[in-house]
């Protein structure tokens, strides 16, 4: 099942229609930091904003200027390539005499500031966006599928980018869990994105599921839930007192990212979580195999959008939102615009 193919939760509102990412600045993405460098330590953060470059392409070319390794550069997180975004790098602070040499096209520096640790993968809270969506056909459904959005939250699923161009990433990491030979031997960084890819892939099947079956923002006995303001996980043993809390949105069903340290759960949702590894032809202790890449966790089946805002300007309509660290921005328009 490809991203365009899953269910939907607008989908009695017709497609907007309308045409997306023209340019790079039609997709705006800014880091929301979890916290600030302090001005003082043996790390250089980079406040960076990118055009037509993905984080990658940032890290190699700022190694190569400052002399210093890839693995010695931290982010919190990637960034699309086709998108103007900004985002915090860091660097050792002993090549900060060198950040005035590094010149990238569609790259610019604009802000260095020193902090006491390196920067690491989800060292953020989220992201702020704002898209235009070009020619858009049917402002009204637009708003009606936005607003349905901002009052029950967006689905959680995982973006087609996470499956890479040719969409084999998840086949990729289901050969690793099995033991198999890759075509190509895969680096540190491949692996872990195709061992997750595959982890992903069974996540949003199990979302789909949910939203097929109207239980997608539902407590059910045995569901695994996730609290919003700590992220603390609990087994649902009371749908009733649990129920009232998902509606106002204070927990909300966590699915599964398949891994040995995955939080259980339990009755029926246990059975149906276990359905998907026996249809992908896994068990869950193929996901040792994986080691640290695979110890597995729960990831909320939706999310809340923040800040929503939708303003029309001629025949174009200006999103801006926020969304937690993890969350995809077009799982937004898949939502608006429907398939196709």
């Amino acid at each position: 099942m490809t991203d365009t193919g899953f269910p939907r939760l607008t989908a009695g509102v017709p497609g907007c229609g309308g045409a997306f990412k023209l340019t790079p600045e039609d997709f705006e993405v800014e880091e929301l930091p979890a916290y600030l460098p302090s001005g003082e330590g043996t790390h250089l953060y980079l406040w960076v904003e990118k055009r037509g470059r993905d984080t990658r392409e940032v890290v190699r070319a700022l190694a190569t200027a400052l002399g210093v390794r890839e693995d010695d550069i931290g982010s919190a997180g990637m960034k699309d390539r086709q998108a103007v975004t900004r985002q915090w790098l860091s660097v050792p602070a002993n090549a900060e005499g060198r950040v005035p040499e590094f010149a990238l096209d569609g790259v610019r520096v604009l802000e260095v500031k020193r902090h006491g640790n390196k920067l690491r993968t989800g060292h953020l809270r989220g992201n702020r966006f704002r898209l235009r969506l070009r020619g858009v056909q049917d402002l009204g459904a637009a708003r009606e599928s936005f607003s349905r959005l901002s009052a029950q939250g967006v689905p959680n699923y995982f973006g087609e980018q996470r499956f890479g161009r040719a969409g084999d990433n998840a086949d990729l990491g289901r050969m690793l869990l099995l033991g198999q030979r890759l075509p190509k031997r895969p680096d540190r960084f491949q692996r872990k994105l195709y061992l997750s890819a595959f982890q992903s892939r069974l996540f949003n099947q199990a979302l789909a599921a949910r939203l097929t079956a109207g239980t997608f923002a539902t407590a059910l006995p045995g569901d695994v839930l996730r609290k919003e303001e700590t992220g603390g996980l609990f087994v649902c043993e009371a749908p009733d007192v649990d129920g009232p809390r998902v509606a106002a949105f204070e927990v909300s069903p966590a699915g599964p990212m398949f891994g040995p340290k995955m939080t259980a759960s339990k009755g029926e949702v246990a059975e149906a979580e276990a359905r998907l590894l026996v249809e992908a032809g896994v068990t869950l202790s193929d996901f040792q195999r994986g080691g640290d890449e695979t110890e597995g966790t729960r990831r909320p089946y939706r999310v809340r959008l923040g800040a929503p805002d939708l303003t029309v300007d001629g025949e174009d309509a200006l999103l801006t939102f926020e969304l937690p660290r993890g969350a995809y921005a077009t799982e937004v328009l898949h939502e608006l615009l429907k398939d196709g």
